[in-house]
C-alpha cells in the first residue's frame, strides 16, 4: 500500500467529521495478523483518557503534525511531557507496557503512527486513570 497525502488528506477529512475528532487506518495486511499497526488522525479537541496497556508497548511516530504526548504516574501526577513534531527534537516515541499516557492534538491535520505488539483489546476501566 503506499500512503501518499491524498491518503493521508483523506484520513484527516474523515477525523474532522468524526464526533470524536479521531480517524485510523489499520495497516495490517491480514486477518492473521495480531500486531497494531495503525496511522491515526487526531485532531485539537478529541479527546483520549489517560490510559495503559499493561500487556504491550506502544510505537508512536509523528507523522505530520503537532502531539504532545503526557506520561503520568499512578497517582495522576504529570511525569513527562513530550512534544513530538516532523523534524523535531523526538519524532518516535516508546512507551513500555503499564505506563499512563495520553496524546494531545495540538494541530489540525495531525497524524501519528501506532504500533502494538498484540490484537487490539478495548481498554477496561483498570486501564483508564480518574484523577
Amino acid at each position: 500500500m503506499k500512503i501518499n497525502n491524498e491518503v493521508l488528506n483523506e484520513l484527516t477529512a474523515k477525523a474532522k467529521t468524526n464526533e470524536r475528532l479521531r480517524m485510523n487506518l489499520d495497516l495490517r495486511t491480514t486477518s492473521n495478523d495480531t500486531s497494531q499497526r495503525m496511522l491515526n488522525a487526531v485532531e485539537p479537541g478529541t479527546i483520549v483518557p489517560i490510559h495503559r496497556h499493561r500487556s504491550t508497548s506502544e510505537t508512536v511516530i509523528i507523522v505530520r503534525g503537532k502531539v504532545k504526548e503526557t506520561l503520568f504516574n499512578d497517582n495522576g501526577e504529570i511525569i513527562d511531557e513530550i512534544l513530538m513534531e516532523v523534524g523535531g527534537e523526538c519524532p518516535v516515541l516508546q512507551i513500555p507496557a503499564g505506563q499512563w499516557h495520553s496524546i494531545e492534538s495540538l494541530e489540525s491535520g495531525t497524524i501519528i503512527f501506532e504500533a502494538k505488539d498484540c490484537a487490539f483489546t478495548p481498554l477496561t476501566e483498570e486501564d483508564i486513570l480518574k484523577k
